[in-house]
Formats: structure tokens, C-alpha cells, sequence
């Protein structure tokens, strides 16, 4: 047995008045206590001047990507061999940045499914979607699972259940990675996308769409999914995403991840964007800057409409998007304007709740996981402290 002690602490949904003494034993928390609790003999206690609190979790990871340019292009042509590596990498960062569970969303030939099931000491926790539904030579097709039709999409469907993956992911829009692809209209059409809710939830796996266009939120909305990633609200003539159909997305009861997370201390050393990103800041009229801060205001709406947000980070995808960035995440859900308290429980026990790990992860309680982050200073003070990590524990092993 062993404890942390803070003189704060935040457990999930609030912050403890007084801090906490946690104690842990094998991989589970078996004490939550009042910061001066006198431990029972034996028991180590490492004291810190800082902020303890559940692992954060990432619910938009690219773990075969790690985040420099090209990266995640580059995994087709990459051996089995490489891919693991790039995998034990990604997760090795997360684990260093207070990251216990992610949530893979654009794997290459399942190979993260692996690592989900072998539980090596201190990695993440892994939630793993396998490689993302796309139409053929659509959003990031190189990483797999190509499927035009009905047909063709009930197999892939199929064939992600029979692998064993925990959810599905599926590619309702163009993205800004491949060129090519619409990022103003569709790559599945409602009726499509339908058939990929029916098919998931007919084998109890929920379905996660990629939406950066206002077309491809629509269709998404309308076929059912049961999260929206990105959100991002892109069309030809520059218009904001209304509150009607942020409504309408709210009474479906559709969660949302605006995967936010910039690192925008990196903006000065960053190559200009892409043809294909600057082919759409052209036609919406925004650069770059503009586009954050619109990412900003439609977090704060999201909240306004009463939206469950799932802020994950698309960790991997580009250099601003590094492996442990999700403190980035939920600093920026305060930046615009979310309470302190509401960000964390987000980025903890609500993304553990949205990926079905809610019963075991993201909260300081006895009988959860011992998924502890401990950082300097006071996150109800200043949520930048997240990025402050002093100590991590993963299952009950100090990383």
C-alpha cells in the first residue's frame, strides 16, 4: 500500500475542501481521505504542494501517429513493426502528461487492439475504434476500412465487431489531412450513415462520425450517431452554426467532442498550412487564428445549449496536436468561458462515462483504478496547471 497527499484535490465532479490522502493498494484506490489522515503502519505517503485529481482521458487519439507532419499519412506504407513502435511511443507521452485512458479513434489494421488487451504496467488504458469507416480514397483511406454501399458498409461494420473493437468510427466528411476530400459537403449521406447506426447498435457498439462541415453534423445528427467529432461548423458562405441545430443536436441527446487542445505556443514555428487547408480558409474567409477562436465560441455554446461535451484532443494528427495535450483540452474549455469545476469533471469522469469506463476510471473513489495525476499548483486557481504534471499513477503503477 502506498498514498498521495495534496492540499487540493478534485475528485471527478469537485473539488475536496481541504485536499486528500488517497491511498492505493495493487491497481485499485482503497482510501479516500482528509488530507492530514494518519495513514495505517507501513503505508508510504509522498506529500505534494499541488493538485490531485483522477487521470485526465483523451477521447480522440491517433496512437500510430506521433504528431509530426505526415505522420499519420505515412502509417500506410509503415511495417507491423513500426506501427508498434510508433504505438508504444504515443502512449508513453500520454502516460507522461497525466493521460490514463485514451480513446483511439484512427488506427491502421487493428494494431492498437494489441496493446488495449495486453495491460502492460503504467499504459494508458485504451478504448480502441480499430481504423475509421471511409469511402473509398475518402478521409484518411490509407489507414483502411474503405466501404461504398450498404452492403459493403453492414461488412465493415461486421468485420470491426468480429476484431473486437469497443466502438466504431466513421468518416461523414472530408478532412483537412487528405487531399481530395469535400470538406464543405459529405462523404455518406444520411440513409448511409444510417445503416452504420443500425448495424453498430444492433451488436452494442455506439458510433462516433467525423463532422468538420455543417452538412456532414446534419447528416450525422439525422442518421443518429451517438458522438459528433470535430464539430467544426465549415461551409462555402462562412456561416456560424445555428442555434436550431445546435438544438436539435442537443435534444437527440448527441454528445460532442470539439477536439480543441492546440498547443498554440507552436504557432511561430509551424510551415504554412497545407493546399488543401488553405484552399478552405480561402473560401470561408478565415485563417487560422480565426478559426480557433470560432472553436472557442462554439464550445461556449455548446455548453449554452446544454450539449454533453467529450473534449478529446485528435492527438497525433499535426504537431499542435501532441500525445498529452488534453490538458490543453480542458484548459480551453475554461479559456471559453466553461467553470473550472465543470471543465475537469469533463475531461474526467464524463469522457470515462462517454467511453464506457465510467465504472472503473475518472473518479477518486474506493474501488475505482488507481489512475492518479497529481500537478504543480491549484487548478481551481489556474487550469494552465494542469500542464504542470508532478506525479502520474496508472492502475496502481507510478509511471
Amino acid at each position: 500500500m502506498f498514498a498521495l497527499r495534496a492540499p487540493q484535490a478534485f475528485d471527478g465532479t469537485r473539488f475536496l475542501l481541504g485536499g486528500a490522502t488517497v491511498l492505493v493498494e495493487g491497481e485499485k484506490i482503497v482510501g479516500v481521505e482528509a488530507h492530514d489522515f494518519a495513514v495505517p503502519d507501513g503505508c508510504a505517503v509522498t506529500s505534494y504542494d499541488g493538485t490531485l485529481l483522477p487521470g485526465l482521458v483523451d477521447a480522440h487519439v491517433h496512437l500510430v501517429a506521433d504528431g509530426s507532419p505526415g505522420s499519420l499519412e505515412r502509417v500506410e506504407g509503415m511495417s507491423p513493426e513500426e506501427i508498434d513502435a510508433a504505438i508504444e511511443k504515443t502512449l508513453a507521452a500520454q502516460a507522461a502528461k497525466g493521460v490514463t485512458t485514451v480513446r483511439d479513434l484512427g488506427d491502421c489494421d487493428y494494431r492498437t487492439l494489441a496493446f488495449r488487451d495486453r495491460r502492460t504496467p503504467g499504459q494508458p488504458r485504451i478504448i480502441a475504434a480499430g481504423p475509421p469507416i471511409t469511402t473509398t480514397g475518402g478521409h484518411c483511406h490509407f489507414l483502411g476500412s474503405q466501404a461504398d454501399g450498404a452492403d459493403a458498409l453492414r461488412a465493415a461494420v461486421a468485420e470491426h465487431h468480429e476484431r473486437g473493437v469497443d466502438v466504431i468510427k466513421v468518416m461523414a466528411s472530408g478532412g483537412f489531412l487528405t487531399v481530395g476530400t469535400d470538406m464543405f459537403g459529405v462523404q455518406y449521406e444520411a440513409t448511409d450513415l444510417a445503416i452504420v447506426v443500425e448495424a453498430a447498435h444492433a451488436v452494442g457498439l455506439q458510433v462516433l462520425a467525423h463532422a468538420h462541415s455543417i452538412r456532414g453534423i446534419e447528416a450525422a445528427l439525422a442518421a443518429g450517431v451517438d458522438c459528433i467529432e470535430h464539430f467544426s461548423g465549415i461551409s462555402e458562405d462562412g456561416s456560424v452554426i445555428s442555434d436550431d441545430l445546435l438544438d436539435r443536436v442537443a435534444a437527440a441527446g448527441i454528445m460532442v467532442d470539439p477536439t480543441m487542445g492546440f498547443d498554440q505556443s507552436l504557432l511561430a514555428f509551424m510551415p504554412p498550412p497545407p493546399p488543401q487547408a488553405l484552399e478552405v480558409m480561402a473560401k470561408t474567409g478565415m485563417d487560422f487564428g480565426s478559426m480557433l477562436a470560432r472553436g472557442f465560441e462554439t464550445a461556449a455554446r455548446l455548453r449554452a445549449h446544454g450539449i454533453r461535451v467529450v473534449p478529446g484532443v485528435d492527438s497525433g494528427a499535426m504537431p499542435l496536436k501532441a500525445h498529452g495535450n488534453e490538458w490543453i483540452a480542458i484548459a480551453d474549455l475554461v479559456r471559453a468561458g466553461w467553470p473550472v469545476e465543470e471543465a475537469l469533471a469533463a475531461g474526467t469522469s464524463g469522457a470515462a462515462d462517454a467511453c464506457g469506463v465510467g465504472d472503473v476510471t475518472g473518479r477518486l473513489a474506493v474501488g475505482y483504478d488507481a489512475d492518479l495525476l497529481v500537478v504543480r499548483g491549484d487548478v481551481a486557481a489556474d487550469a494552465s496547471a494542469l500542464g504542470e504534471t508532478e506525479a502520474v499513477v496508472v492502475r496502481g503503477h507510478p509511471v
